[in-house]
């Protein structure tokens, strides 16, 4: 493929990455996912790690790069796929954003594995149908889905029914995925109290930071894809390594500051300010999605549902209720008008009612 210039600053704070030559490292986990594709009974790949430790760059370039990995690349479609996209918040949305990434990659000449993908409505039923229909022309989707756990926030759109179909796809060897997200399937199979076996067949492989050698070998991004020269001075880029220490995404902001620091006629110190800003600002959001996360799990239809699903059918408003119940007996315990026994005692009548 061609490569485009580098950008004037070429250490990237985000977006992803377009000039292969941006992209450092992780030799081992692009490995792991060619090997998964090319096993007898396709390997599905769930890439877990911190926020901003480079999931959603390695997925991409991994589909950037992928026909330079396998031996016969007729075998398969490889598409990256963010499920921040809005359109992605339901289930037929789902299948269609899928739709249309795999039909965007397919050749001239594989014009009928587009006519499987136009089915209206492309519900469940139909887009199992039409990955089938690939797979009968061996051909195998491999879907790089970012942001997976986005997913969980729309439970009612995506149930354990959601999952066992791709479990079944994924099982019959007809559609492989490479799933990025913070924590691992089964962690979220149990947290969400999800029966389906989806959540225990995928290989995990979690992101580290970089190797010494690589966070070095970052800091030496060239000026531009015609001039191999290091865009950062000898004293900027061990700068850049004291202050991102291993961490990819802190190497990266350490080079862009030091570089944006020498282009406007800026002090060392000034860059460490706009470094340290940056890095403080992320530290924040952090806490600012975990309170959310806390508040999430406080609210008392979250709650509700989750006791009621035990058994039972309930409806939004009976689940509230519940809900409601459980953190006024979890309130009056922590306020001590009721004693932990009684804390625990009506706990268990709540959720023995439930049943």
């Amino acid at each position: 493929m061609s490569y485009a210039s580098l950008p004037t600053n070429p250490f990237s704070t985000g977006g992803k990455i377009e000039d292969t030559r941006l992209f450092i490292g992780r030799t081992d986990e692009l490995h792991a996912i060619a090997a998964g594709m090319q096993n007898v009974q396709p390997t599905n790949i769930n890439i877990v790690g911190d926020k901003h430790i480079g999931k959603s760059w390695l997925l991409y370039y991994f589909c950037l790069t992928w026909e330079q990995r396998v031996s016969d690349q007729n075998r398969y479609i490889v598409v990256y796929l963010s499920l921040r996209n809005a359109n992605c918040q339901t289930e037929a949305g789902f299948y269609q954003a899928v739709a249309d990434a795999l039909q965007s990659r397919l050749s001239t000449w594989q014009f009928n594995l587009k006519n499987a993908l136009r089915t209206k409505p492309l519900n469940r039923q139909a887009f199992s149908n039409a990955i089938k229909q690939w797979k009968q022309q061996k051909v195998l989707p491999v879907l790089c889905l970012d942001d997976f756990d986005r997913l969980f926030r729309h439970p009612q759109e995506f149930d354990d029914g959601f999952y066992d179909n791709l479990r079944s796809l994924m099982e019959d060897n007809a559609l492989m995925l490479v799933l990025a997200s913070s924590k691992s399937l089964n962690v979220y199979g149990s947290e969400h109290r999800f029966v389906s076996s989806f959540f225990n067949i995928a290989h995990t492989v979690e992101l580290q930071e970089l190797t010494t050698d690589e966070a070095i070998q970052l800091t030496r991004l060239p000026i531009s894809s015609v001039n191999n020269t290091p865009a950062l001075s000898v004293d900027e880029q061990e700068k850049a390594q004291q202050w991102g220490k291993r961490h990819p995404h802190k190497l990266q902001l350490a080079g862009y500051y030091l570089w944006e620091a020498r282009q406007q006629g800026k002090s060392i110190k000034w860059a460490k300010e706009k470094f340290e800003q940056q890095i403080a600002d992320f530290q924040q959001q952090g806490k600012g999605r975990g309170w959310k996360s806390l508040l999430g799990w406080l609210d008392p239809l979250h709650l509700g549902r989750l006791a009621t699903k035990i058994g039972g059918n309930w409806d939004d408003l009976q689940n509230r209720i519940i809900g409601m119940l459980i953190l006024v007996v979890i309130g009056l315990g922590l306020i001590r008008v009721l004693p932990l026994p009684d804390v625990k005692q009506w706990l268990e009548r709540i959720f023995n009612f439930v049943k």
